[in-house]
């Protein structure tokens, strides 16, 4: 979840659903998310009952391998965008089209309202991700809050990337800027807008599950089909994502067809793997209740 949430147009979430994780994620973030309110009412023993609730057997070695994820992979996935970017986003292509496969299997009810959703929310989706936006130099405290609130909700949703979203505000480049440098005031204040953010969203979203599990689940599939349009591998991947804030490029929403098959076949070659993979990885998964 962790590699999968560096890279701009692949979702970490995306990742829980392929592993059979999601719902006990989601679960566990609604419960974490009480906490905090029995926190915030100075509910104190309350606070304390919730957050003993939560399972930290199964969150505490997921966090950590996100963590580590970030700590290790991060310079190298973010340099592969940059050298492999055709590459790279055939890799994730291949991912997401085995997820959305995955998705696709988990829906009980197959009509035509579940069909619409799945049409209007791609269409939605790729329409927004399609959109640009230049660098933010010298970004707020505040600014760095409300990315991290967004970022965050993107990154527990299948197919909506928090990192594709903090470069269509702007704060991509700044957000790695202030990890390098280590910028802990700006940092801590990312965290306290993820943890907002997550403890809102993440109730909404297991709500959602609960009540309309289908409906959610086709709005997914859609954020997946949608998601595509940023990982199409051509002309450039996912984009160009340069070392510096002036510099920072957002190329990867445009469509074209590979020059020949010099262009075509490493792409090609990596997406029927990671489809392969995922595909395999799923049938091997803990599959949750319906």
């Amino acid at each position: 979840m962790g590699a999968a949430d560096i890279v701009p147009g692949v979702s970490g979430g995306t990742i829980a659903l392929i592993l059979g994780i999601y719902e006990r994620l989601l679960a566990s973030i609604r419960t974490g998310a009480r906490s905090l309110g029995r926190l915030a009412r100075g509910d104190f023993s309350g606070f304390i009952t919730q957050f003993k609730a939560i399972e930290w057997l199964f969150i505490g070695p997921l966090l950590a391998g996100i963590a580590a994820a970030f700590v290790v992979l991060a310079s190298l996935i973010d340099r592969l965008l940059v050298d492999e970017p055709e590459a790279m986003a055939g890799l994730f292509f291949g991912l997401v089209v085995a997820s959305i496969l995955v998705a696709w299997r988990l829906l009980n009810n197959r009509d035509t309202t579940r069909l619409l959703v799945v049409a209007a929310v791609a269409a939605a989706a790729f329409f927004i991700l399609g959109l640009q936006s230049g660098s933010v130099s010298d970004p707020s405290p505040i600014a760095f809050f409300f990315t991290g609130a967004v970022a965050i909700c993107a990154m527990i949703l299948p197919g909506i990337s928090g990192s594709f979203l903090m470069l269509m505000l702007g704060m991509y480049a700044a957000f790695v800027g202030a990890v390098h440098d280590r910028e802990i005031t700006n940092l801590l204040v990312f965290v306290l807008g993820a943890l907002a953010g997550l403890a809102a969203f993440g109730t909404l979203l297991s709500w959602i599950l609960e009540h309309h599990r289908d409906t959610l689940l086709a709005a997914l599939i859609g954020l997946m089909g949608g998601s595509l349009r940023v990982l199409w591998p051509w002309p450039n991947g996912v984009g160009t994502i340069e070392d510096g804030v002036d510099a920072e490029q957002i190329d990867g929403t445009a469509i074209d067809l590979p020059a020949g098959f010099d262009d075509a076949w490493l792409p090609v070659l990596l997406a029927c793997v990671a489809f392969a993979v995922v595909v395999a990885l799923n049938r091997f998964a803990p599959h949750e209740t319906r």
